[in-house]
């Protein structure tokens, strides 16, 4: 009898992007941040962009979606996973052009509508330089006003059928994720990360390892070790992530089979970190009360040194031959 070779479920090529979660799900990376592109591509095919990515890829992501779905596109709602800088940094220029929907958690309102910021970040977390250079990344608030709807857990959202929210704090108040049940595709935000965002040299090779969110903004230990355990029970077979590339079939389940194992050892470089016994207490309106900061003076010298190394990396003339 012929054997029947079945087709791979996800369609991912081995030609595509790191970023590509399935045949409809393109993503792309940001400097340092993931973005991704929700729909069939096609000319004219409608979708949905969940997360804007660092400041700066307005025209890369124009250029994307040209790409994707055509000339003219604009997607039919913006998601956003939570509204840290890197994640929300070309928003406010993209909705210049494309007067569309966005979507956050309730909790996330504050920081999207100007009237809190974000607990601030923790370098006294360690772990590399990622973490010492954290005091100089912007904690908002940002004001996008009315044009912020907010979501529940569990909720649909209209211009994404056959996706839900799935509330998954710990990294940011309201963070969440988006999973569709069809075939288990995840799309996990910070919730947790395949590449080792504290550490400069994972984030540039883009090194293949599961971690918990990144270290530095996680204002909730607790909560965030509970959102893994979440969407691990959800048993994901395809996952694109904030930070590091698409991770899809056994690979994803043994890494975040390992992930719960040991949350703490691949997750928090040091149990002195500011949130790690106390977390930041936040409610609708922002910020409640937060522990006492920790002395980061030499987090502070050394950030500065890493922020210098980076800028010459990204900006010293590239020999192309």
């Amino acid at each position: 009898m012929e054997s029947i070779v079945k087709p791979d479920p996800f369609q991912v090529k081995s030609g595509d992007s790191p970023y590509q979660v399935t045949s409809d799900i393109a993503g792309i990376k940001t400097l340092f941040v993931n973005l991704y592109f929700v729909g069939e591509p096609g000319p004219g095919n409608p979708w949905v962009l969940v997360d804007t990515g660092f400041m700066g890829f307005t025209s890369s992501i124009k250029d994307k979606a040209v790409e994707l779905f055509g000339e003219g596109t604009k997607p039919q709602a913006i998601v956003l996973t939570h509204g840290h800088a890197d994640h929300v940094g070309n928003l406010e220029s993209l909705l210049k052009d494309w007067d569309v929907p966005v979507y956050a958690h309730r909790l996330e309102l504050p920081y999207l509508q100007g009237k809190s910021s974000y607990p601030p970040p923790d370098p006294a977390i360690g772990g590399g330089g990622m973490a010492y250079m954290s005091w100089v990344f912007p904690i908002g608030p940002t004001d996008f006003g009315d044009r912020i709807k907010s979501v529940e857990d569990g909720d649909t959202i209209p211009e994404l059928p056959g996706w839900r929210v799935v509330f998954t704090p710990g990294h940011a108040p309201g963070h969440i994720s988006l999973f569709r049940e069809s075939d288990r595709t995840l799309l996990a935000g910070d919730a947790f990360v395949t590449t080792n965002q504290n550490e400069v040299s994972a984030v540039v090779t883009q090194r293949e390892e599961f971690h918990g969110p990144p270290a530095y903004f996680t204002c909730d230990w607790d909560a965030a070790r509970q959102s893994v355990k979440k969407l691990k029970e959800l048993k994901p077979l395809a996952v694109g992530t904030g930070h590091g590339i698409a991770v899809r079939g056994s690979d994803l389940t043994i890494g975040l089979n390992k992930l719960i194992d040991k949350f703490d050892e691949l997750s928090i470089p040091s149990q002195d970190g500011r949130y790690v016994k106390q977390a930041a207490v936040t409610d609708e309106f922002g910020i409640v009360s937060m522990p006492t900061p920790i002395s980061f003076h030499v987090a502070r010298t050394v950030g500065v040194g890493v922020v210098l190394g980076v800028l010459l990396y990204a900006f010293w003339p590239k020999n192309d031959d």
